[in-house]
């Protein structure tokens, strides 16, 4: 008689215990008081309609409109972004002519407000939207969400403001007027304080029950949007705030509590490394053209046009800079005269560019044509092409020399 083998039993697996709910960050919960949110609205939304800008995308708040307004805004101050804004709906008024822009006469009219992603990503989100809805402007959140260069903000930003819908705005002035108004005391950084920012935030938003389009136009939540990021962007500000000038100011926590200047909490500052570059101002014979060549896809700047430069940050000075050219002209580069210095900042790195006049080698110059896709481009023409902010002010160098 065969015994069978009684098998193990399969060890049970402990149940995962859940993970714990972050604490808020400190703060007055009187914001969950719907009496305080109808006075705070209620002086804010009248003190928008006497103390508002008058700003050239509040004109015609359509969909498209107030998209690249926000798209620019970002990181950029109104007063730059004003005439690029006019001038960008003279060249493409519509969501399709955009669409149909080629990249370089898009970047053209992007030069001088950098981040250029966001040029690149409208582009993307403008044929998407001519591909999936017609060349309309979708109207759901979901919708605009999906749209390249498009997050929570940005989506809630354009359906309110154009539309009256009932989504809220959390960018940079509307965390510092909510953190205030409510004494959070927590960094910006962390999650939990973000997420009850958005609480905070949606719960502001007027309730449209029963009302007509117009009223909803006039005191709706795209107009309480407005007036939240106006107060933070000329009353409640980052630093020395103007409390006595604030609507708000006796339903302000942070006030009451002399806590204004210390909220929202520090923001890891950005720790920049200096570095040096190089770059190099080669003419051809008669000195009427100059050598740049499109930055190719993956390099800083990419779709602009540029000089001939190192931006690698580890050569030690303008000769072994040209040397490193060589290989990629295929000729050697004999260093001139400086031209200007610069200093500007990217990213992590503040860079002080050092540019020369250089030519190529002896004896090459009468023969040796640029590999492609460099070229020679005479300043009229570099006029015309999308450059950097540097390599723009090389030109102008140039053009003051002439």
């Amino acid at each position: 008689m065969t015994s069978k083998s009684k098998s193990k039993p399969k060890p049970t697996s402990k149940p995962k215990s859940p993970r714990p709910t972050p604490e808020p960050p400190p703060h007055d919960p009187i914001w969950q008081q719907s009496a305080w949110r109808s006075r705070i609205r209620q002086r804010l939304l009248d003190w928008f309609a006497s103390n508002h800008r008058v700003l050239p995308w509040r004109l015609d708040p359509k969909p498209y409109h107030v998209w690249v307004s926000e798209i620019m805004l970002q990181q950029t101050q109104v007063a730059t972004v004003i005439p690029y804004y006019e001038r960008f709906l003279k060249q493409f008024p519509t969501v399709a002519a955009l669409a149909a822009a080629d990249e370089s006469t898009l970047l053209s009219h992007w030069e001088g407000l950098g981040y250029y992603r966001r040029a690149r990503s409208m582009h993307a989100a403008a044929k998407q939207i001519c591909e999936q809805h017609n060349a309309v402007f979708p109207n759901t959140f979901d919708d605009v969400i999906n749209l390249p260069g498009i997050g929570r903000y940005t989506a809630g930003a354009i359906l309110s403001i154009s539309q009256g819908q009932a989504y809220p705005v959390l960018e940079g002035n509307t965390q510092r007027v909510y953190s205030r108004w409510v004494a959070m005391q927590g960094a910006l950084s962390e999650k939990p304080t973000l997420d009850l920012l958005w609480q905070i935030a949606t719960s502001m938003l007027p309730k449209q029950n029963g009302a007509t389009d117009t009223a909803v136009a006039a005191r709706g939540p795209g107009i309480f949007n407005q007036a939240a990021m106006e107060l933070g962007a000329l009353v409640c500000t980052p630093r020395a705030p103007k409390c006595d000038q604030c609507p708000v100011r006796s339903g302000c926590r942070a006030r009451k509590l002399g806590i204004q200047e210390t909220i929202p909490g520090k923001v890891k500052k950005i720790e920049y490394e200096d570095r040096t570059e190089f770059a190099f101002v080669i003419a051809n014979r008669d000195h009427s053209q100059f050598l740049v060549r499109p930055i190719p896809a993956g390099e800083r700047w990419a779709g602009l046009w540029d000089f001939p430069r190192l931006t690698t940050g580890e050569t030690e000075n303008e000769s072994i800079a040209a040397t490193q050219l060589h290989d990629t002209l295929s000729t050697p580069i004999s260093v001139g005269d400086p031209l200007m210095t610069m200093k500007h900042a990217v990213t992590k790195y503040r860079i002080q560019l050092n540019v020369y006049r250089a030519t190529v080698g002896t004896g090459a110059s009468r023969a040796w044509k640029p590999p492609a896709p460099w070229k020679f481009a005479s300043l009229s023409e570099l006029d015309e092409l999308p450059m950097s902010m540097t390599g723009r002010k090389i030109v102008k160098e140039l053009s003051k020399s002439r």
